[in-house]
């Protein structure tokens, strides 16, 4: 890692979990933009969208916060989870709703170092790649993995509820 790189690594809530579990990861900046979603950190990063993992922040109806786990190109399918987790309905959190939970802003959340201990849910085929690429914890920044650090870490309950866009 040069120089240059080690001066601007974010140390933000997620690199500190991932360095004291002793994950190896590697950084990626990129330029954030607004609404860009996966499709512009793939592109950035030169990686297929589908090994780009979005952190969705949902609530239950009795307003209980819930991560999932997501390939880029995919979208959760709510009434899958809900029937899954034995709820009526799992919809997306407001943004000021899910910064309130993780401590981290839109666009920027990561499932790890969240500030309340939320239940993660991840879609079970992300196991199937050799690396992900997950919020690093700040816009612009991604942390390339092993999935199965993230299943050590994370410890989430697998599912399969990805659906196409």
């Amino acid at each position: 890692m040069g120089r240059m790189e080690k001066e601007k690594l974010p140390i933000t809530p997620a690199v500190r979990v991932l360095k004291a579990e002793k994950v190896e990861f590697t950084s990626h900046l990129y330029t954030y933009e607004e609404h860009g979603g996966t499709e512009v950190s793939a592109r950035e990063l030169g990686v297929e969208e589908h090994a780009v993992v979005k952190t969705i922040v949902m609530e239950d109806d009795s307003r209980k916060p819930l991560i999932v786990l997501m390939h880029g190109d995919l979208q959760v399918s709510g009434k899958q989870l809900a029937r899954i987790i034995g709820a009526k309905n799992i919809m997306p959190c407001s943004p000021e709703t899910a910064q309130k939970h993780t401590g981290y802003l839109v666009g920027g959340t990561s499932p790890f170092g969240t500030r309340t201990n939320i239940p993660v849910y991840m879609e079970e085929t992300i196991m199937d790649l050799p690396r992900i690429y997950i919020n690093g914890g700040k816009r612009g920044y991604l942390v390339g993995i092993d999935p199965k650090d993230a299943v050590r870490v994370l410890e989430p309950v697998m599912v399969k509820v990805g659906v196409e866009k």
